[in-house]
């Protein structure tokens, strides 16, 4: 890791510490779960959800652009019980956000720039529903959850598909298990997320 890494870092740890001493918490998502199978029409229906915007990299798929057995099933399965659907990825790629979005029958934003809020808020607006009504679903603190949360949208956080990531998303991952280590010490001693 060189300097410039490292002094990148520092900043976030430090601002972290500061963000964690706000009382809204926006690094923590509402809720986790350990894939996107596990969300089920009855948590939906509880927490007043009634669309979804996905992660793409390694949220719906891998590195190598493997999709977990039983995900358009399970996608397949919300849609039949009312639930709207949103791809929004921050990969260039267009042509791994086209296979996936075609395979699940779903729209897209790809190169979103998350956690920027115009991609997220762009998917809201086509979706038609109001924030709170909407969760964005990602494997990542610093895009997928930042962002959701900036929109006041209902954050989900997800375990990663696989170990397998990126440069950039190497570097934070060490960060992101900091922070779920203090959510999850949180939620375990009854901490509110709201």
């Amino acid at each position: 890791m060189n300097s410039k890494s490292i002094a990148t870092l520092r900043i976030l740890l430090y601002n972290l510490k500061k963000s964690t001493r706000r009382k809204k918490l926006i690094l923590y998502p509402k809720a986790h779960f350990n894939n996107v199978k596990e969300i089920s029409i009855e948590f939906l229906e509880k927490n007043n959800i009634k669309a979804l915007i996905l992660d793409v990299d390694n949220t719906l798929i891998d590195y190598d652009r493997n999709m977990p057995d039983g995900t358009v099933e399970w996608v397949e399965q919300l849609k039949n019980n009312g639930i709207k659907f949103y791809i929004v990825s921050n990969t260039n790629k267009k042509d791994k956000v086209e296979q996936v979005s075609q395979k699940l029958k779903i729209k897209y934003n790809y190169f979103a720039k998350k956690p920027l809020k115009t991609g997220l808020l762009k998917a809201q607006k086509e979706l038609q529903e109001k924030p709170e009504n909407v969760a964005v679903v990602g494997d990542q603190i610093f895009t997928d959850v930042l962002g959701g949360n900036r929109c006041k949208m209902f954050t989900i956080l997800i375990e990663p598909i696989a170990e397998k990531d990126i440069w950039l998303t190497k570097v934070k991952r060490p960060i992101e298990i900091f922070i779920k280590k203090k959510y999850f010490k949180k939620i375990n001693k009854g901490g509110d997320m709201d």
